[in-house]
């Protein structure tokens, strides 16, 4: 003891600052370390989670849903209007589907409710808002999450009958996802926004974008989406936020399709202008490509991989492979980031969109790695970028060998969030979203990052132990 006292002291403190603040004051030498209990000290979720270490068919659930997850195979294999698409829309049922779990009509978020009136009306079910107004309230129109239907859209997500998807197919294991098409940027339906010229362009998507790109389609017979992806992600995408590249990818396979069909050169001419002006029209495809490989991991018992995580704009919510279609929700984080000029945290709706899908499935903020000039976008510097790729390994199964990342010598990006490591580890997935304004129509004020709230990791794991346990 006597020669420990009589050295300089060097102490790791765990707990709080101050103790070690004391030590240093004394001369020593001090090591913060920033550990916490796990579940943020929920003693039921840290309990559940101990037990879950243990339990002898978590690990094999994983090794299966993982590499379903690995082995899914997504082609763009056609374009069908979502009446055609969604069985639950085939008899004609007035339903309009949203971004995020479930949420009623009186407690969604300004973007969402604006973009459903829009939607009603590009319908035909209303004529003015305020008949769309009454008509939604009445309750006479079905809203339900595009998750429960195969489906995902960015921001608010709206999906109505008349409006155009892509299908994508896993050719591994046949399950089919669906994404709309993506408007642009200004004042679009994803925002919120829903007067005459947001409606028109929704129509001449249908008629013009939807057709073109079915048609080039019909004569390449598919287009594989991972490959495309993975050179992406070499050329400066994330394919969440920053799609430029993958844009233009997609575009140089379109453009020569689509010339040889029967389209009229300029109607041809016309979809692909749409496509070159909008540099997150390959936004969608992502998101579909992801849903589809991540639907391939759903449903393995006892699996505690993440399969989804969106926000509706309010409430965030989780899915797990084991335990089936049941959400595992909490109020929805603001997003911390850069805002347009005129703009600040006061004036933004909280965290919004299915395009989480991309960093479910490794990519989007997973990957940022390989996108340093997204870093202008949501904030941050080229490190950050780095340092979010590389802790994101903490909270994840594996990685994934097709998507890889320059910046860190192509090592695979992580990817298969494990619920359980989320909550023992205490980090927290990393998602870059836009921001829309908390008030429909005005549309994207910023972008930035944010993350999925904890209660939703240490309710899973708590589910998923109380499912297992019960049989």
């Amino acid at each position: 003891m006597k020669p420990l006292f009589k050295d300089t002291l060097k102490v790791v403190n765990v707990g709080l600052a101050g103790f070690g603040d004391n030590v240093s004051a004394a001369g020593g030498e001090c090591i913060a370390t920033t550990w916490q209990p796990p579940a943020l000290g929920d003693r039921d979720a840290a309990w559940a989670l101990g037990r879950s270490f243990a339990h002898p068919h978590i690990e094999g659930a994983n090794r299966t849903a993982f590499a379903r997850f690995l082995e899914a195979h997504p082609v763009l294999i056609d374009v069908a209007l979502a009446r055609d698409a969604i069985p639950a829309m085939a008899s004609g049922r007035r339903l309009i589907m949203h971004a995020g779990p479930p949420i009623a009509w009186p407690a969604m978020c300004g973007p969402m409710r604006g973009a459903i009136l829009g939607a009603t009306l590009l319908e035909g079910w209303a004529d003015t808002m305020d008949a769309a107004q009454r008509l939604v309230a009445s309750g006479d129109l079905a809203l339900e999450p595009n998750h429960h239907h195969g489906a995902v859209g960015p921001m608010a997500g709206i999906i109505s009958p008349s409006m155009p998807l892509f299908v994508v197919e896993n050719k591994r294991g046949g399950n089919r996802a669906y994404s709309n098409f993506n408007e642009g940027l200004g004042k679009v339906l994803r925002f919120g926004a829903n007067d005459a010229a947001v409606l028109e362009r929704l129509r001449f998507i249908a008629r013009e974008v939807a057709a073109g790109v079915s048609a080039a389609l019909a004569r390449l017979g598919g287009i594989e989406l991972k490959p495309l992806m993975a050179q992406a992600l070499t050329m400066g995408d994330e394919v969440h936020n920053r799609n430029a590249a993958a844009t233009s990818l997609l575009f140089k396979l379109l453009a020569p399709a689509l010339f040889a069909s029967d389209v009229p050169r300029e109607r041809a001419a016309a979809t692909l202008e749409f496509i070159a002006r909008n540099d997150h029209f390959f936004l969608n495809l992502s998101m579909a490509a992801c849903k589809s490989m991540l639907d391939a991991a759903a449903g393995v018992p006892a699996s505690s991989l993440v399969t989804a995580m969106s926000r509706n704009g309010v409430n965030f919510g989780v899915r797990l492979s084991g335990t089936g279609d049941r959400w595992f929700e909490a109020p929805a984080n603001p997003v911390d980031g850069l805002y347009f000029p005129g703009y600040s945290r006061d004036d933004a709706a909280a965290d919004l969109g299915d395009s989480s899908i991309t960093e479910t499935a490794g990519v989007g903020g997973f990957a940022m790695a390989a996108a340093p000039a997204i870093v202008k976008f949501v904030g941050g510097s080229a490190t950050d970028a780095l340092h979010h790729s590389l802790r994101m390994r903490s909270i994840t199964m594996g990685s994934n060998p097709t998507f890889t990342l320059p910046a860190l010598d192509f090592a695979p990006a992580a990817a298969g969030i494990d619920a359980r490591k989320v909550v023992d580890r205490g980090i927290l997935p990393v998602i870059n979203s836009g921001i829309a304004h908390r008030e429909a129509g005005v549309g994207q004020i910023g972008a930035g990052i944010t993350s999925a709230p904890m209660a939703c990791f240490s309710a899973a794991v708590v589910a998923l132990m109380r499912g297992l346990e019960a049989q």
